[in-house]
């Protein structure tokens, strides 16, 4: 188990790095930084001493091992729109984003689980028929086109709900209910399939022969085992949830790291893009190797192989 853990944790720490250099490469070429410190109009000299003095004039390799190595040391640079620092700014939206992130998990799961289960229970019935269509629905639907009808309805027409801000707990149900009913029909479909496999092997029908009551086979020794493959697809969705809030946080004005990452994007705020896309990448691949960790403990099938 040890060598596997060393194993999986060296691949995560080489596709960090990767990650890394290729969103620092990206957004070098998709915009000049130096035009975004100086402002429109700026001219030429004053470029090149803006460029000299943040050391925007050397080779692309070598900017990127300094950065890398500052960031390292924890040292993530000054906002250039924010004029503050960027670790600052990151550690104040973090929070909102993570709660956003649980939150909407949460809720992808309270709704997935009992229609999976249902569905998986009488299948080829009209609650079958009913749970995948609510599950194609789902991934059919954007997100932010959905976040939008949610809006219309709760805000504008019935006034329940507040249409925008972070300030209390109401105004997280929005955000909550668009972003987890997103990602709801893959654990939907992943809980059907693999109750349907469990309900059909040979322990089931034993212990359906000594008489045991429904929803003891249905929820004790059925449902534990086909729970196995949600844990890989919860820790994908969530570092998913995370990364994709950035439409549903800047619909719904949350002060969160989504948000941050709009506004970065919108001011040409090139240090605080740089470490949003850092961590939220660092945060997928740790989540995606805790997975695979849970995983190789659940099913020691997987550390064999």
């Amino acid at each position: 188990m040890i060598g596997y853990i060393l194993k999986r944790l060296g691949l995560a720490l080489l596709v960090a790095l990767a990650v890394s250099a290729i969103a620092f490469f990206l957004l070098r070429l998709s915009g000049d930084i130096a035009m975004a410190i100086a402002g429109e109009g700026a001219r030429e000299e004053d470029l090149a001493i803006i460029r000299q003095t943040y050391g925007l004039d050397r080779p692309l390799i070598i900017q990127y091992a300094d950065w890398l190595w500052q960031t390292l040391k924890g040292n993530f640079g000054t906002s250039i729109y924010f004029k503050t620092e960027v670790s600052k700014l990151v550690l104040d939206k973090l929070p909102t984003t993570i709660l956003l992130g649980f939150l909407a998990l949460g809720f992808a799961l309270l709704i997935s689980i009992p229609l999976g289960v249902l569905a998986a229970v009488y299948p080829n019935t009209w609650i079958d028929r009913l749970a995948l269509a609510i599950a194609v629905v789902g991934q059919a639907l954007p997100n932010f086109f959905f976040a939008l009808i949610l809006v219309m309805i709760f805000s504008i027409s019935l006034r329940w709900l507040p249409v925008s801000g972070s300030a209390t707990w109401l105004h997280f149900v929005m955000p909550t209910i668009a972003l987890g009913y997103y990602v709801a029909p893959a654990f939907m479909r992943l809980i059907r399939a693999g109750m349907i496999e469990v309900l059909s092997a040979d322990y089931i029908r034993t212990a359906r022969a000594k008489g045991l009551p429904a929803g003891k086979i249905v929820f004790k020794h059925a449902l534990r085992n086909a729970v196995v493959p949600v844990v890989a697809l919860t820790a994908v969705q969530l570092g998913f949830l995370l990364g994709g809030s950035v439409v549903i946080e800047t619909i719904f004005a949350l002060d969160g790291l989504g948000y941050l990452a709009y506004q970065s994007i919108t001011y040409k705020d090139f240090p605080v893009m740089q470490i949003i896309v850092l961590l939220l990448s660092v945060v997928y691949v740790l989540l995606t190797l805790a997975s695979d960790i849970a995983n190789a403990w659940l099913d020691p099938r997987i550390r064999v192989a």
